[in-house]
C-alpha cells in the first residue's frame, strides 16, 4: 500500500463539548463516578468499561436495553464484552438459576458435581474436542494452553498476531496495542512487569498474512511451541480470518511440529452452535472458549486433544500445573453454561439465521447514514469467504475509501483510519441519543429488532451532522 500523507481530523473540540454535555444528561451517573473513584482506581475494576468521561452506571439490563442511575433506557450493543447472543438475563437461564438457588444449590461446594460432566460432555460434541478443563476467564485459559503447549514439545517460543488480545496473561501481553513511535506498530510490549526472557519469546506476526506468517516459521518454526490466533479476531477490528490463512496455519504447525491454539473466546458459538473453526473445516490441537459459553456466568474453558491435556493430570504427574481455581466449574456458572448451550444447540436454526441476517441490516443502515451526511465509515465483522455474515462487528472511518480492512495493522493505525472518531466521539455522541456502542458499534441479539437499528441509524445521522460541522 502507498504511504499517503493523510492530515488526522482533530475531535479535540468537540470531544470535550460531548463530555460536557453528557455530565449535565447524566448527573446521577456522574455523581457515582466521582465516589467510585475515591476507593476503585479510575472508578472501576476493568478498564474497558471506565471510557471518558465516565461510564453510565447500570441499574437494570433486559434484552437489548440496559437503565442507568438516571433512569436513561439504552439501547445497548456492548452486550456483556460481546457475551451475551439472547440479551441481557435471558429467561431461560435466570429462571434456571432462580429454581437452583430456591433449591438450595448454585454456590459453591467445593465439590465435583453432575454438572461438569454434563457441559464438557456438550462442548466436546459440538467443539469436536476430545477432553475439557474448566476455568473461569479467557485469560487463564489462553494462559493454560500456551503452558501446556510449551510443556508438550518443550519448546519455548509463541507466534501470535499483532493486534490479537489473549487476556491480561504473560505470552498475551505483546503487540496487542499499535503503536506509532518510530513505526513499531504492534512490536511493542504492553505491560510494565514482564521479564524480557518471556517477552522476547514471543513473535509478533501480521493477522490475514499468509506469506509473512510463512517466513516467521522459516525463521522460528524449530524453536515454536504454538501458534495461537483468533479465527475471527476481537480486540483488533473484528475482522474475520480468511481460509487461507487458516489452512497455512495448520499446514505449519503440522510440519515444524508446533500446536496450534484456536482463541474461541469471542468466534466460539457466535456463528453457530459451535466453534468457528469447524466452518473453515480446521480442527486446532487446542481450542479456548469463554464470553457466550456462560450464558452471561463465569465460565472459560481449554479443549483439545487428550495427548496434550493428559499433562494437567495424575497420569503426567501432574507435570502442568492446570490444577483449577477454587471458582473453576462453579455450579451456578456451570448450571448457566449448560442450560444455554442447550438453548443454543436446540434453537440454532432460529438463532444464527436471525442474527446474520440482522448483522447485514445494521451494516448497512450505519454505513449508509454516514454516507448520506458525507462521511465515509465501514464495518468490519463481514467479507469471509467461509463465516456467514457476522452478528458483530466494528465501525471504522478510513480515510479512503479503497482501504481493505483486512488486519488489524489497518484498523488501528490512526494513518489510515479515524480512530478517535471511532473509539471516542462516537461513542460519547450516541451516548446522548441513549445507544451504548463499542468499537464504533458491537454485537447484537436476538433480543434486538429491526425497529432497533432503524433508531440506531437515525442516531447515526444525528451524529454525522455534528461531525461534519466540527470539522
Amino acid at each position: 500500500m502507498k504511504r499517503m500523507n493523510i492530515v488526522p481530523r482533530d475531535h479535540t473540540h468537540l470531544l470535550k463539548e460531548l463530555s460536557r454535555e453528557y455530565a449535565h444528561y447524566a448527573p446521577a451517573s456522574a455523581a457515582l463516578a466521582n465516589r467510585a473513584r475515591k476507593v476503585l482506581v479510575d472508578g472501576g475494576s476493568h478498564a474497558l468499561r471506565l471510557a471518558e468521561p465516565f461510564p453510565p452506571r447500570l441499574v437494570a439490563a433486559q434484552g437489548a436495553w440496559i437503565r442507568d442511575e438516571d433512569g436513561h433506557e439504552i439501547l445497548d450493543f456492548w452486550q456483556g464484552h460481546f457475551a451475551n447472543l439472547l440479551g441481557h438475563n435471558p429467561t431461560c437461564v435466570t429462571s434456571e438459576l432462580a429454581r437452583a438457588f430456591q433449591e438450595n444449590y448454585g454456590l459453591l461446594t467445593g465439590f465435583a458435581d453432575r454438572l461438569q460432566v454434563e457441559m464438557a460432555e456438550i462442548l466436546c460434541r459440538l467443539t469436536r474436542a476430545d477432553q475439557v478443563r474448566f476455568t473461569t476467564s479467557g485469560a487463564l485459559a489462553t494462559m493454560y494452553a500456551v503452558l501446556l503447549a510449551r510443556a508438550f514439545t518443550g519448546r519455548h517460543r509463541v507466534v501470535k498476531v499483532g493486534g490479537g488480545w489473549h487476556g491480561a496473561q504473560p505470552w498475551g501481553l505483546k503487540g496487542v496495542g499499535f503503536s506509532t513511535k518510530e513505526e513499531t506498530g504492534f512490536q511493542e510490549v504492553d505491560t510494565a512487569g514482564l521479564p524480557h526472557t518471556l517477552t522476547d519469546e514471543v513473535i509478533i506476526t501480521r493477522f490475514n498474512d499468509p506469506n509473512m506468517l510463512h517466513d516467521h516459521f522459516r525463521r522460528f518454526g524449530d524453536r515454536t511451541a504454538c501458534f495461537i490466533v483468533e479465527p475471527f479476531i476481537g480486540a483488533g477490528g473484528l475482522i474475520p480470518a480468511t481460509s487461507e490463512y487458516l489452512q497455512t496455519a495448520r499446514e505449519l504447525t503440522h510440519r515444524y511440529g508446533a500446536e496450534l491454539i484456536f482463541d474461541e473466546v469471542i468466534s466460539g458459538f457466535r456463528f453457530h452452535a459451535g466453534d468457528a473453526g469447524s466452518l473453515f473445516g480446521i480442527q486446532p490441537d487446542l481450542a479456548t472458549f469463554g464470553k457466550i459459553v456462560g450464558g452471561g456466568m463465569p465460565v472459560a474453558a481449554v479443549a483439545g486433544r487428550a495427548d496434550i491435556l493428559r499433562l494437567v493430570g495424575r497420569e503426567s504427574g501432574f507435570e502442568v500445573k492446570f490444577s483449577g481455581g477454587t471458582y473453576s466449574a462453579h455450579p451456578a456458572s456451570l448450571l448457566a453454561a449448560k442450560t444455554f448451550m442447550n438453548h443454543l444447540e436446540t434453537r440454532a436454526s432460529e438463532i444464527y439465521p436471525y442474527l446474520s441476517e440482522l448483522g447485514q441490516t445494521t451494516r448497512q443502515t450505519v454505513e449508509t447514514a454516514f454516507a448520506e451526511e458525507g462521511i465515509l465509515a465501514r464495518c468490519s465483522g463481514c467479507d469471509s469467504d467461509v463465516l456467514p455474515p457476522s452478528s458483530i462487528s466494528g465501525l471504522v472511518f478510513p480515510y479512503r475509501d479503497d482501504l481493505r480492512l483486512d488486519s488489524p495493522d489497518v484498523v488501528c493505525n490512526p494513518a489510515l483510519v479515524d480512530t478517535v472518531l471511532g473509539e471516542e466521539v462516537l461513542r460519547r455522541a450516541l451516548l446522548l441519543e441513549d445507544i451504548h456502542v463499542f468499537h464504533g458499534l458491537g454485537a447484537l441479539t436476538t433480543a434486538h429488532t429491526t425497529e432497533d437499528i432503524e433508531r440506531l441509524g437515525n442516531a447515526c445521522h444525528k451524529v454525522a451532522k455534528r461531525v461534519k460541522a466540527s470539522l
